[in-house]
């Protein structure tokens, strides 16, 4: 006979108030990421501000309202794995603080490093299914990892999470819970379309003539693996395959487009395979109980030698600045941090890896400053404070809405030399001058081809 486990969940289930309720003064609490975010929970907990002391709170991509109730930190402690558009404005604030690391560590990171640190976890779930269990649907990432090594165990159940099948670690059973919040006041996390510009276009058409037949994709944050994805269904490119760690509107669109079906995946053949997904309600609708659709830990997708097992993998990730040895920047602005690590790095190195496939760094080659003045991306150096998201032994191909270079094998001048040469036009001289004043490009190489 099946058992019932209705009763089980009416005993732990309490309000989310008495679940902020469970927090004291110098606890460690831990959010769910991104979508996994417990809303009802934390704003409920950011009403306690004035009674608690030294609360540290770990989250990701989170839209918490905890650090506007407590701007000067009297009361909470608010730390990010990465930076969303709120927990930047927090940050540019001293509200809130960076935890630097590759996002392929993040089970690793509770199960090892944080299994004494963590007091208490809230995170958000879909309801639970007849045999016990909830689903961590669109935030897989490391939250079973998470939920292992918490004193207390939290969840906030919302209808509106979708059911994802696995993989492992999706999921987590009640008799591993302590207490049950249910959300019917909040959705999960929107994430609305970048705004695109001719810019991204022009560095998705040069993107989208190096994806064949029959090669495995991973799209990272923004503008451009939009446009790549609408690019390649007009392409009429035919068995995609997806192994990413994010999953997308674009994605989906692929999908249902027929594009990507996965028949050629030498990994994981027939699945799409991500750790998270970040968009629009209808994803998350198109991601219910999916069979096409496999969500795994961060630490299956993101790991180089998993990624290296899918032939032909295609990794197209954004960034902030490159300089001219190749160190590439796409998380800070000098000090102040802007996103984070995420998984650049390590999915550079598993389509690196892999048979026949690509790692591409992609980045306008200019801005304009708040005077209208033109600066460029591809610097000399970066600046001071910058974090290095991949280092230049790692970059291969860099790709501008100018032309795409490999810099795998050259020297510092010719690299130099080859990311000059897809720079803004007006700047290349300047850029020019400083390579030489630097001594990257050297007396005997001036008037040579890269």
């Amino acid at each position: 006979m099946p058992v019932d486990f209705s009763r089980e969940y009416r005993r732990k289930l309490i309000s989310a108030k008495e679940a902020a309720g469970l927090v004291k003064s110098g606890m460690w609490v831990d959010y769910g990421a991104i979508c996994g975010f417990p809303s009802l929970i934390d704003e409920k907990l950011a009403a306690r501000a004035a009674e608690l002391k030294d609360v540290k709170i770990r989250a990701e991509h989170s839209h918490t309202v905890i650090p506007r109730h407590d701007p000067s930190q009297q009361h909470f402690i608010h730390n990010s794995w990465f930076l969303g558009k709120v927990e930047r404005e927090y940050t540019r604030n001293g509200a809130c603080s960076y935890i630097p690391f590759g996002l392929g560590e993040g089970p690793r990171m509770y199960r090892q490093w944080l299994k004494d640190a963590v007091d208490i976890t809230f995170i958000e779930v879909t309801p639970m299914d007849k045999k016990g269990n909830f689903n961590f649907g669109a935030a897989v990432t490391r939250q079973k990892a998470a939920c292992e090594v918490a004193k207390k165990v939290v969840l906030e159940v919302n209808e509106y999470m979708p059911w994802v099948f696995g993989g492992y670690d999706e999921s987590v059973g009640i008799s591993q819970v302590d207490h049950i919040v249910e959300n019917y006041e909040y959705k999960i996390p929107e994430f609305p379309a970048a705004v695109i510009t001719p810019q991204d276009e022009a560095i998705a058409g040069l993107l989208a003539e190096q994806i064949s037949d029959g090669a495995t994709i991973q799209l990272g944050v923004g503008a451009i693996p939009a446009v790549v994805g609408e690019l390649l269904i007009k392409q009429n490119l035919k068995d995609l395959g997806i192994h990413s760690e994010m999953f997308n509107d674009s994605m989906m669109e692929l999908i249902e487009a027929g594009v990507v079906t996965g028949k050629r995946k030498t990994l994981d053949p027939g699945k799409s395979v991500f750790c998270f997904a970040a968009g629009s309600e209808k994803l998350y609708r198109f991601m219910d109980k999916n069979p096409a659709l496999a969500g795994f830990p961060v630490d299956y997708t993101n790991e180089p030698y998993t990624i290296a097992k899918n032939d032909y993998q295609i990794a197209i990730n954004g960034a902030l600045r490159i300089d001219l040895r190749g160190q590439v920047c796409s998380e800070s602005v000098g000090t102040r941090q802007i996103s984070g690590t995420g998984g650049q790095l390590e999915f550079t190195r598993g389509a690196y890896m892999s048979r026949g496939g690509k790692a591409f760094i992609c980045l306008h080659a200019a801005r304009k400053d708040d005077n209208g003045k033109l600066i460029s991306n591809i610097v000399p150096t970066l600046e001071l404070g910058d974090m290095v998201t991949v280092p230049a032994s790692d970059v291969s191909r860099v790709v501008t809405e100018y032309g795409t270079v490999n810099l795998k094998g050259l020297s510092v001048w010719q690299r130099a030399k080859a990311l000059i040469s897809i720079a803004h036009p007006s700047l290349r001289d300047e850029l020019t001058q400083a390579a030489i004043s630097a001594g990257f490009i050297t007396r005997g190489t001036v008037g040579l081809g890269w």
